[in-house]
């Protein structure tokens, strides 16, 4: 199933999404305005929006609500996006320059700074004080997430634990956010909220697993990236984890990894592309992703958790 099939139900929110992100690029600054410009136009899938929109339909929906949650997230996406190019020194982020490497690293930590406070202004708009507060969680989520990123290595006894933490902080948090936010602010019953809440994380988990297997399997063009970017920046993904619990001996990984050896990083590539440790990963996602959907058990079976079920499995099937 394409993505846009999935995204019949909440076609319109969507495009008012698109829409309210066009008012956000146009301020008075000309150099802000570019710089917005050129990070929100076109970017992404927007499926933690269209999460957010999903969650919403289960209950009282209220647009007046939802569409301005659902660009917060959205915001708060690519805001941890622009900072994370700038910590990673990424120089091509969805196949173009980054802004930290088109603009420098000064104008987008900047810019980074006003998404964050454009996101948290969109929240705290729905005048809901625990979404304020979840959002508030979030940010310090994300956050310690990229810190702790810094203590994933190789040689730790627990990477794989590590690993898992590590993602649940930064991925997995704002795709519970995303859905938590929604059911709330439709006035979901506790249950709800929780089924939706718990059905984000897994989702989320799962996601940038198979996020990191693409970074091994993918293909350029189509991840608007270089192939194995993560392993060559020196971040330690579960596929390269799972590679070296099998081979702990294995001394081109590790020196990729340790000196960040560009000229050694397609030979890693190819090692840990053809070995069990890719189907390993997408085992797990797939585990995450019968998690997500089995949250989903007590909900009313109607088209909108369906949605739900077809965007999980979507996102699982991506390395096809």
């Amino acid at each position: 199933m394409e993505l846009n099939d999935i995204y019949r139900l909440i076609e319109d929110e969507l495009e008012e999404v698109e829409q309210s992100l066009e008012v956000v690029a146009d301020v008075d600054s000309p150099l802000l305005a570019e710089l917005l410009k050129y990070t929100l136009k076109g970017g992404g899938k927007r499926i933690r929006p269209a999460l957010t929109l999903l969650a919403g339909k289960f209950h009282l929906y209220d647009s007046a609500l939802l569409i301005p949650m659902a660009v917060a997230i959205e915001l708060l996406h690519t805001a941890t996006l622009v900072h994370d190019d700038i910590v990673d020194g990424s120089p091509v982020r969805r196949g173009k320059p980054t802004v930290s490497r088109a603009w420098g690293e000064n104008k987008a930590l900047l810019l980074g700074d006003y998404l964050f406070a454009k996101a948290g202004s969109l929240a705290a708009s729905t005048g809901n004080l625990r979404i304020i507060k979840l959002f508030s969680q979030t940010l310090m989520a994300i956050s310690s997430g990229e810190l702790a990123q810094i203590s994933v290595s190789f040689d730790l006894p627990g990477a794989r634990e590590c690993y898992f933490n590590w993602i649940s902080a930064k991925t997995a948090s704002l795709f519970a956010t995303a859905t938590e936010s929604g059911a709330v602010l439709s006035r979901s019953p506790e249950a709800t909220v929780q089924a939706l809440k718990d059905y984000g994380h897994n989702f989320g988990m799962a996601f940038q697993i198979v996020d990191d297997v693409l970074d091994f399997i993918g293909e350029e063009v189509e991840l608007g990236k270089p192939v194995g970017s993560d392993l060559g920046e020196g971040i330690a993904t579960l596929p390269s984890i799972l590679f070296l619990e099998s081979h702990p001996e294995d001394s081109l990984i590790r020196g990729v990894f340790g000196k960040r050896n560009a000229e050694s990083v397609p030979l890693a590539v190819d090692a840990i592309r053809r070995s069990p440790a890719i189907d390993e990963c997408l085992a797990l996602a797939s585990d995450f992703c019968a998690r997500a959907c089995r949250a989903l058990d007590k909900l009313p079976d109607n088209n909108f958790r369906q949605a739900l079920l077809d965007l999980a499995s979507y996102i699982v099937q991506r390395h096809r």
